[in-house]
């Protein structure tokens, strides 16, 4: 469900309350070894689920100093972003 090309993570299929439970510690390693952006252009389906996956790998890249950024972020989950309040929450953090 994550495949790596150079520093860019690229999450693929649905990223709802189903997978999250998978995908919560799946970038640690990545994380510790240079990734810095998760692009979400090959992500078909979305829920609030997914929203919180986004905010928890910001919280963990935040805690080995990296910052982490969100590409191609699917309209149904910036939606969701706003309607919880938190799309700020989702730039990059600083580490």
């Amino acid at each position: 469900m994550i495949s790596r090309n150079g520093d860019v993570l690229f999450l693929q299929g649905a990223v709802t309350v189903e997978t999250v439970p998978g995908l919560v510690g799946a970038i640690g390693d990545d994380l510790r070894k240079g990734a810095h952006t998760i692009d979400f252009s090959k992500v078909g389906e979305v829920d609030s689920a997914a929203v919180a996956l986004a905010l928890e790998w910001q919280r963990q890249a935040a805690q080995v100093s990296r910052v982490l950024s969100l590409a191609n972020i699917p309209e149904a989950m910036k939606n969701l972003a706003n309607l919880y309040g938190v799309s700020d929450l989702m730039e990059p953090q600083k580490g």
